[in-house]
């Protein structure tokens, strides 16, 4: 294939891929986004192994790692259960990171490469330092959010002493080694300087996962997800690979927008989440005075069959899935109670908090794969004004998004953030296993209110009891 025959492939891939974001802003365009994504990445693999850049005897190579890599991803997609995705994505940003480090040694300890002049020399070599800076910080931070996601390491924040301090020093060295390397004249001498700064980023990658509670875990997904897309573009500039400067261009920023909606749907700034803290899994101090007055009243109780009575009664219902429905793996379930509500002439929709879940859109995936029909799936923003004209709300392991503090209370941790104004519907139900708090750590007032009943026991069985006894 011709160089230009090859650019004219990378073009037609860069369109498509436009497509697939396209199509993957909506429910209903998902899918054929993603076909529209696999077309584009099939288009440039072709283009860059048919590519004037690949010799004849390299092809083996590249085919036998897309064959074993192509093996892997076919097991991991059918062996991986829906629960699991949010710790798949991070592990497969970690993918990414790692690539690009792999790629920037590869590009320096190349000396087939011949450079006109010295400035052009140079940018190449900050091309492969900034490369690896950011693959390496990319491929450390995702492994610690897949730990924290699968449930491997805590998902309590750790906060050194003096932590903001260590991630400046360590900055300041990264970028004195970046002089270093800079002034380096040969492969040895350079090599050193490029080996500590890997080190540093590999650790302010962990302690910067580290450093963030489980609260925060959508956002660091899509954190992970935007380093990803920079640290592709960056082995885009150290490969001269137009295509893939562009492609992570465009993973990068769309990345970091979805991390600004993330901070945004939490009332948090994306330099707060950085810094750690929130979701640390023990209740906030109530402050002096008490203004952080402890909520009052009593919790009452329902079992499955008088929930069951409820939702007959109501003409308008709402549910608010949570990640417990996700870890109980009730959605299938939950959609055989909608389709029976349904039948019988009950309004049933569902209210997605853009945070619910352990990554952007974890509900939406969850009940499209339980076949829920896109249209009676709405965002908060979108809900919210309905609540007050429903008969039953069922929260089904969701807290801190359903937590009325977050407007009633200024000193909440969670002050201020967006929540689903279930409270406000005739009657509401909560199922928890138990009266634990969110990850945010606080106590939520919603299970005091008179209106307020709570169903204890796992999700999956206790909506299987409440299935049984609708069709009573």
């Amino acid at each position: 294939m011709s160089a230009s025959l090859a650019t004219v492939a990378y073009i037609g891939a860069i369109i498509l891929f436009i497509m697939s974001l396209g199509g993957l802003s909506n429910p209903e365009t998902a899918r054929r986004g993603n076909f529209l994504g696999m077309a584009g990445m099939a288009l440039a693999v072709v283009a860059t192994v048919l590519g004037p850049r690949v010799t004849a005897a390299g092809i083996p190579w590249i085919v036998g790692a897309l064959v074993v890599g192509g093996g892997i991803g076919l097991y991991a997609a059918k062996k991986v259960q829906m629960t699991q995705m949010p710790e798949l994505v991070a592990l497969m940003h970690s993918l990414v990171g790692l690539a690009a480090c792999l790629v920037g040694f590869a590009s320096y300890v190349d000396t087939s490469t011949v450079f006109p002049t010295p400035v052009e020399k140079t940018i190449h070599e900050v091309e492969i330092y900034v490369g690896i800076l950011i693959g390496a910080v990319t491929f450390s931070g995702s492994i610690v959010a897949f730990g924290k996601l699968s449930g491997r390491i805590g998902g309590k924040p750790l906060l050194l002493p003096g932590r903001h301090l260590l991630n400046l020093a360590g900055l300041l060295v990264v970028v004195y080694f970046g002089y270093v390397f800079l002034q380096s004249h040969d492969v040895n001498a350079g090599m050193l300087p490029l080996l500590v700064m890997t080190v540093i980023a590999l650790l302010f990658g962990i302690h910067m996962v580290m450093a963030i509670g489980g609260a925060d875990m959508p956002v660091v997904v899509s954190m992970l997800n935007s380093y990803s897309g920079w640290a592709a573009a960056a082995t885009g500039f150290m490969l001269s690979n137009d295509l893939l400067i562009v492609t992570g261009a465009l993973v990068g920023s769309s990345g970091a927008i979805l991390s600004y909606i993330m901070c945004r749907a939490m009332n948090r700034n994306f330099i707060s989440v950085i810094a750690g803290g929130f979701g640390g899994g023990a209740p906030a101090p109530a402050a002096a005075g008490g203004a952080a007055a402890q909520p009052a009243g009593e919790v009452v109780s329902v079992s499955a069959v008088e929930t069951a009575e409820l939702l007959k009664e109501a003409r308008s219902v709402i549910i608010v899935p949570g990640y417990g429905m996700a870890v109980a793996q009730a959605q299938h379930t939950v959609f055989e109670i909608t389709k029976l509500l349904r039948g019988k002439g009950v309004n049933v929709r569902f209210g997605i908090h853009p945070v619910a879940g352990r990554m952007p859109g974890h509900m939406n995936v969850l009940l499209a794969e339980a076949k829920v029909p896109y249209d009676i799936v709405l965002e908060m923003d979108e809900i919210n004004e309905d609540f007050p004209a429903t008969d039953v709300t069922m929260v089904i392991g969701a807290n801190d998004i359903v937590n009325p503090a977050a407007q009633d209370d200024p000193t909440s941790p969670i002050a201020g953030m967006p929540v689903l104004e279930v409270w406000k519907a005739k009657t509401s139900i909560v199922m928890k296993r138990s009266m634990a708090s969110g990850y945010a750590g606080v106590d939520n007032p919603l299970f005091y209110k008179e209106n307020n009943r709570m169903l204890f026991g796992d999700a999956k069985k206790m909506l299987d009891e409440v299935l049984t006894a609708l069709r009573a």
